[in-house]
């Protein structure tokens, strides 16, 4: 527009300098051309009447887009859609092996299963058929998914179970007949057979606690003794050479035949291959780190005190236990309600002492 108003004053300037000049030149004439006939005046051109003449310049053109970019926006929306399906997928998968397990998803599956392989009735409308055929195609690709999750599921959780579950489904080999009615007395190695400590002057060290010796000399002649730890086996069998040099501990279970769950080592008791009735842990920390409570005989820990005697106390009950040889010891574990064992049984003897001794004064006054 600006370039239209410059033009027009231009064109106008012109024609103002042209109109002076003439003037200019009829001025200086002789007066016998005055008599003749003037010259035409040109008109002078307003402005205004040129801008109205002249039409408005057309709009510029919208770039045409190329077929490239609409190919590329077709592109990013088809990647950016397989993402997010991917994505969603993951995260449902995820929620699955969180929530449920192998089984409850395939329960939850069968009806998936019955909608991909879904066929009409003979009777059936074109209409329906076609429909059916549809609905069928659309459910066999979930369906399919859904198979090969389960797939992959049940090899990675084999493949778990290697580092989650015992070595073997029996630990210990058969029984011999003969020693069918033996109780199975399991030990805990940390603080409850000895004490591993640690300082940087010296380095790890390990103690035994004392009476073990006597301990296990003395059990040997009742029970079946088995040590089952969750450390390494590359620990476990160097301190039972030293801390059993005389062998009374017949079987060591160590990390690789615990179960690990919940990010911890438990001992599985019903996989050592004997009847659970028959079966006596003693730890430290019993409770917490068996899968069988039910078994368990909790002990002090042991802190290096020197005059402990845990494991003398336990003799007499231990002792008692292989002799009378009770159907189910789990039973007369139960009777002691968690409570210190060697205490409790000591008192029990003697209120069984006591009325054993009230029982022959009476039995001699009736004799009298």
């Amino acid at each position: 527009m600006s370039s239209i108003v410059l033009r027009s004053r231009v064109i106008s300037n012109n024609s103002t300098s042209n109109i002076i000049y003439r003037r200019g030149l009829c001025s200086g004439v002789v007066s016998s051309s005055s008599s003749s006939s003037n010259p035409p005046k040109e008109a002078i051109i307003s402005s205004q009447s040129i801008l109205s003449d002249q039409s408005p310049p057309p709009p510029p053109a919208a770039p045409e887009i190329a077929p490239e970019v609409s190919g590329r926006k077709s592109l990013a929306f088809l990647k950016y859609g397989l993402i997010a399906a991917v994505t969603g997928t993951t995260g449902y998968a995820g929620y699955l092996s969180y929530k449920c397990s192998c089984e409850e998803v395939d329960h939850k599956a069968k009806a998936l299963r019955a909608a991909a392989s879904y066929t009409p009735s003979e009777d059936a409308s074109a209409i329906d058929k076609y429909g059916s055929l549809l609905y069928s195609a659309a459910m066999t690709v979930p369906a399919k998914a859904l198979e090969s999750y389960l797939d992959l599921r049940r090899l990675v959780e084999e493949h778990l179970l290697e580092y989650t579950e015992p070595t073997s489904d029996k630990l210990l080999p058969d029984l011999h007949p003969l020693e069918q009615h033996v109780f199975t007395l399991v030990l805990d190695l940390n603080e409850t057979l000895l004490y591993t400590d640690w300082k940087r002057e010296r380095g790890w060290r390990t103690f035994k606690r004392p009476g073990v010796d006597a301990f296990l000399e003395h059990l040997a002649k009742f029970y079946e003794i088995v040590v089952y730890s969750d450390q390494m086996n590359m620990y476990v069998d160097p301190v039972c050479e030293r801390l059993d040099a005389n062998h009374y501990i017949r079987y060591r279970l160590s990390r690789g035949d615990t179960k690990y769950q919940d990010g911890k080592h438990y001992r599985d008791l019903s996989k050592l291959n004997r009847d659970p009735a028959k079966i006596l842990y003693l730890s430290a920390h019993a409770f917490d780190s068996s899968l069988q409570p039910e078994n368990c005989v909790p002990i002090k820990p042991y802190k290096l005190e020197t005059d402990d005697t845990a494991l003398l106390d336990l003799i007499p009950f231990l002792e008692y236990i292989a002799r009378n040889s009770p159907a189910d010891i789990r039973q007369v574990l139960q009777s002691y309600e968690r409570k210190d064992i060697a205490k409790e049984f000591l008192e029990r003897s003697k209120e069984y002492q006591r009325r054993k001794q009230e029982q022959k004064q009476q039995g001699r006054l009736w004799r009298r």
